[in-house]
């Protein structure tokens, strides 16, 4: 899953940003509210978190902006700003959930997880993702195929997720590297080749079906 963070205050960042990839997010962060703009209506994320007091554009302003564009990720704002009026005004111009600092870690990613519950919620167990006999606990961290636990590493979970929450769609090299290894494209690299062979020998090794697909020139899907 993809996080976009917003938040010129460096150290705020970056404990932000390592918190998130020790739990398997990938994150892209802006320092002010203009490259935030950009990087969101430009890029797809799965949740943004969003400062209030940010230079060239403020928080609530970016916030409303994106939402005239038809920007429709979950928002979580931060704020050293705790009046219910603050609060309210931040819901308002379409945040979804509102947060104070300074906040623990823990509470951050548990509102973060909540959302991504929330827009999975059309399905029928939105802890956890399944396709055939495969299925991914969200919550555990945990893989089955056929009822048998796989062991996979944290990387290989992420990998598996995205492909999973992306079922019966086409995904090119680019996107994951984007989405899972959290940095652009270098067309001479063969780290998501040799995952995705990993991934498919833990997957499909023993199964009759055969979920994880290769499109020659395109990318992969699983379906």
């Amino acid at each position: 899953m993809k996080i976009l963070l917003i938040e010129d205050d460096s150290r705020t960042a970056a404990f932000i940003i390592k918190g998130l990839q020790q739990e398997g997010f990938a994150v892209d962060r802006a320092a002010d509210g203009e490259e935030g703009l950009h990087l969101a209506l430009q890029n797809s994320f799965d949740v943004a978190v969003v400062d209030i007091m940010l230079p060239k554009i403020d928080g609530l302003t970016l916030i409303e902006r994106l939402r005239k564009q038809k920007f429709t990720t979950p928002i979580i704002v931060l704020s050293a700003r705790s009046s219910v009026e603050d609060r309210i005004k931040g819901l308002h111009v379409g945040a979804d959930d509102y947060l104070m600092k300074p906040f623990a870690f823990s509470e951050l990613l548990a509102r973060i997880q909540a959302l991504l519950r929330r827009a999975g919620a059309q399905s029928a167990d939105p802890t956890a993702l399944t396709v055939e006999d495969l299925r991914l606990d969200l919550v555990r961290r945990k893989v089955y195929r056929a009822g048998k636990e796989i062991e996979l590493q944290p990387k290989e979970f992420s990998l598996l997720e995205y492909l999973m929450r992306n079922s019966g769609r086409v995904i090119s090299k680019t996107m994951i590297m984007e989405h899972v290894w959290d940095y652009n494209f270098d067309p001479q690299t063969n780290v998501v080749e040799a995952r995705i062979c990993k991934l498919r020998d833990k997957i499909d090794r023993d199964a009759e079906k055969k979920l994880i697909h290769t499109i020659r020139g395109m990318g992969y899907v699983l379906e």
